[in-house]
């Protein structure tokens, strides 16, 4: 076993460079060398990010401080999404990040809520989001960090991030390039392959220059000059379920504290996002040119904003799929060039760390055992399919009629793997769960819940307890929770004690 010597990641951005900083930890006892090469001419897609939980533990196993990413990158803390208009206009629902407090057996949160909501209406139980921690803080404007103690209420939520993309790229540069990793200015004009294995042998720089290397990381984004322009990977497209295929992007001034949660507002042709950051707010609007000229999304878009605009609005044009293959020879896809799923779940670069840890648990030598490969390609495909059927579901159970777009999403044919999932759960309450699912049970449920899709299926168990205890109960349950998110300091204060990025 020969080890690999040389990797080269094409492209930087958060990509390449969380690849870059991932890989070179794991392979420099190797004695392998990690290089990029990207050009200051072409730059990257980032607009600012919202993220989900993983990207903690991503920033964690590369040594990153959670504080000083926080301050470098202008960062506030993700509870979960708002969701607003989805269901009707003048709705609102709530995916908060974590678990509810007792979530499994027959007396469960969503059970106890079901069997009560039968009991007295839903008037006595109140929104299913009241039983979600993430939720109830995110309502109230709280944050602070969750607990490990079981017995605590603050043990049953998790948080993600809202950052600059582009700052936090830079970030992981300077960790990259201090630890090792040598970086090539430069643009790419040409790319040479193995006349008898097809695989990538080194790549021609416009100024002269050659790269080679033993294995390739295509981080070259939207472009994607390798595994696309150079090996043709086929394309495997989800337009048909997801025909959203345009977004406007503008930042604005802040208008106050920052919100600890993302907001999604469903219009007419799409919908708009609102990702508060420390020092702006990042909003687009995400919609079908099948539906909406892009003029006039843009202005949809820009009369909206609650902010004053700090930027011409950008327009970013994309395909909702993903490819048949991400390891192909001796090439890796990861980031925009593997694939994209629309941003409503903030789930892009939550893909790019998975794709970066399956390689680096499926490291080739220079033998490039092709079983590597199959089984890399095999698990990519599923979680890029799973994250899809998530996406899927808030279409096609909404319950807007104001526009030819939405009355579309619910009459399109589902994949089986959400038809399922959606049937099962409306006739018992419990959620399939498939290999490779990004969002677990609680997740679904927010959705199912959220877009008025009540179980038929009340649990015998908990239906056979005294109507009284079943009311007091969920009623303390409720009370708790209020509380404890009460005692909590209010989002802004957390963020000046602890991470205040500094105004210069």
């Amino acid at each position: 076993m020969t080890n690999l010597r040389r990797i080269l990641i094409v492209g930087g951005g958060t990509a390449g460079w969380m690849a870059a900083c991932a890989l070179n930890q794991a392979v420099k006892r190797l004695g392998t060398v990690v290089e990029l090469v990207e050009s200051e001419e072409i730059g990257t897609v980032g607009v600012g990010e919202a993220t989900v939980p993983t990207i903690r533990d991503f920033n964690r196993s590369i040594g990153l401080d959670e504080v000083a990413f926080m301050k470098a990158t202008q960062g506030s803390f993700k509870l979960g999404i708002a969701f607003q208009d989805w269901r009707a206009k003048g709705t609102s629902f709530f995916h908060g990040f974590g678990d509810y407090i007792v979530n499994a057996g027959p007396y469960s949160t969503l059970n106890h809520w079901l069997v009560a909501r039968h009991l007295a209406g839903q008037d006595a139980v109140g929104p299913f989001d009241d039983y979600h921690m993430a939720a109830v803080m995110a309502a109230a404007g709280r944050f602070a960090a969750p607990e490990s103690d079981p017995r605590s209420p603050y043990a049953y939520f998790s948080y993600a991030f809202h950052f600059d993309a582009s700052l936090y790229a830079r970030m992981l540069r300077a960790k990259a390039e201090a630890e090792g990793v040598v970086r090539h200015e430069g643009r790419i004009t040409r790319v040479d392959r193995h006349p008898e294995t097809g695989f990538i042998t080194q790549v021609h720089l416009a100024d002269g220059r050659i790269l080679a290397a033993d294995l390739f990381i295509d981080c070259s984004g939207f472009v994607s000059l390798l595994v696309d322009k150079t090996l043709a990977e086929p394309w495997v497209d989800y337009s048909h379920w997801l025909p959203v295929d345009r977004a406007w992007a503008v930042p604005c001034a802040g208008n106050g504290t920052p919100a600890p949660f993302t907001r999604a507002t469903a219009l007419e042709a799409g919908w708009q996002w609102r990702i508060p950051l420390q020092h702006r707010t990042g909003n687009g609007y995400v919609f079908s040119s099948a539906h909406v000229t892009e003029d006039a999304a843009r202005e949809r878009l820009l009369a909206g904003l609650d902010g004053t605009v700090l930027a011409e609005p950008r327009l970013l044009r994309f395909r909702t799929g993903r490819r048949q293959r991400f390891w192909i020879g001796n090439c890796v896809a990861i980031g925009l060039s593997s694939g994209f799923v629309e941003p409503l779940e903030s789930t892009s670069i939550s893909l790019i760390q998975g794709g970066i840890t399956r390689l680096v648990n499926l490291l080739p030598d220079l033998d490039f055992n092709p079983g590597l490969a199959a089984e890399y390609n095999r698990i990519q495909a599923l979680e890029f399919d799973r994250i899809r059927d998530f996406i899927i579901l808030h279409y096609a159970l909404n319950g807007r009629e104001d526009s030819e777009f939405w009355r579309e999403r619910r009459r399109i044919p589902l994949p089986d793997t959400l038809a399922e999932k959606i049937e099962t759960f409306r006739a018992t309450g419990q959620v399939v769960l498939l290999n490779e699912e990004t969002f677990v049970t609680p997740s679904w449920q927010a959705l199912f819940i959220g877009l008025g899709l009540i179980p038929q299926r009340r649990d015998p168990l908990m239906a056979a307890q005294d109507r009284g205890e079943v009311l007091e109960a969920l009623r303390l349950r409720r009370q708790s929770l209020a509380q404890a998110a009460a005692r909590l300091p209010s989002h802004g204060d957390f963020i000046n004690r602890f991470c205040k990025a500094d105004p210069a």
